[in-house]
């Protein structure tokens, strides 16, 4: 293991960082139409009425702007979420969506979305993000519950419970959408798909109040992952609480994920795929893997959204992920199933 200097640290952060912020900066000047991005820039700088801004004024600022900033946080919530739950089920298969929060949260909004009246807006909000975040918190709850015990939270009841509740709550959803208006599946299954096309800043604005802090929660405990890594028992014996870092891991990283699902719909893998090729990069020292991740999982959707949105099918995000993930998830079940019976992580 290569010795995490303070050097090192800084340097290696600071490339993340910066190639992150270049695919922010680089990302609003590609779309399905071609727009002048710097003119558009200049223009609204030096008159922001309405009134007078131009179709391409328009489309920057209210579109591409928004969409790549809410790409970079949900792509940093998933991927900082994702790694902190495989150093806390010592797993190389978890991720978000494995604990069935993700599930939760798309029954939720399916359920608004069915219901005659309910999808609504109101301010920076709409009852779709309000039901779908009522439903992955349900699931977070009853989750908790089946899992914990007097010794703290089993790992293996946790992810259990989580793939058996994500299972149910997709039989829900099956059983929502047969007995559905064939109008209202077109928007289910737009929502269900996992995409980023938003209009305005309001989407970016309701997911900031419950991502700041759950990903504060999570950087902050990161020396205590590379403990745990070695398991419960040395790591208590060490001088980690044990049964409190359960507790903040497995509420912040589901607080991350429930965040992003209320607004852009299930984008799958990110969470799963962007952690291991970070952990190749520069190692599995969580002080280090844990901000980089944040940075490299932000860009990563980024880039992938721009691709997504610059071709003329307009794919959602969520499919191109997946297409990514699923094949590299196979690869990860090829390579651990030798070390699933002594319990190592891959």
């Amino acid at each position: 293991m290569t010795l995490l200097t303070r050097r090192r640290y800084f340097l290696t952060l600071l490339a993340f960082a910066g190639f992150a912020l270049a695919a922010v900066i680089v990302a609003p000047h590609f779309g399905a139409e071609r727009i002048n991005t710097w003119g558009a820039l200049k223009a609204w700088i030096r008159d922001r009425d309405a009134s007078r801004l131009s179709e391409e004024v328009n489309i920057l600022i209210d579109l591409r702007f928004p969409r790549v900033a809410l790409a970079f946080l949900a792509g940093a919530a998933l991927g900082l979420a994702g790694a902190v739950f495989q150093a806390l089920l010592r797993n190389p298969l978890a991720e978000p969506y494995t604990l069935g929060v993700a599930s939760g949260g798309s029954l939720g909004a399916v359920l608004v979305l069915f219901l005659p009246g309910l999808a609504l807006r109101w301010g920076c909000l709409s009852t779709v993000q309000v039901g779908s975040f009522a439903g992955a918190s349900a699931v977070v709850l009853i989750i908790y519950f089946m899992a914990r015990s007097r010794a703290g939270i089993s790992s293996i009841a946790l992810l259990l419970a989580g793939v058996t509740t994500g299972f149910i709550c997709g039989a829900g959803i099956l059983l929502v959408r047969y007995i559905a208006r064939p109008d209202l599946l077109v928007e289910m299954d737009h929502w269900l798909m996992g995409g980023l096309d938003v209009t305005g800043w309001n989407p970016v604005w309701s997911t900031l109040p419950l991502l700041i802090p759950g990903a504060a929660i999570l950087l902050a405990q990161a020396r205590h992952y590379d403990q745990i890594a070695y398991g419960e028992e040395l790591a208590a014996g060490r001088g980690v609480a044990v049964r409190r870092l359960q507790h903040i891991s497995f509420f912040g990283g589901s607080l991350l994920t429930a965040s992003v699902v209320a607004t852009t719909g299930p984008i799958g893998f990110v969470g799963l795929l962007v952690p291991h090729a970070i952990r190749r990069l520069i190692g599995p020292d969580h002080r280090l893997l844990l901000p980089c991740t944040f940075f490299g999982a932000g860009a990563f959707l980024v880039i992938c959204d721009t691709f997504a949105r610059s071709i003329s099918l307009q794919l959602p995000v969520g499919i191109l992920t997946t297409l990514l993930g699923g094949p590299f998830f196979l690869y990860l079940l090829i390579r651990s199933r030798g070390r699933w019976g002594k319990g190592t992580m891959a």
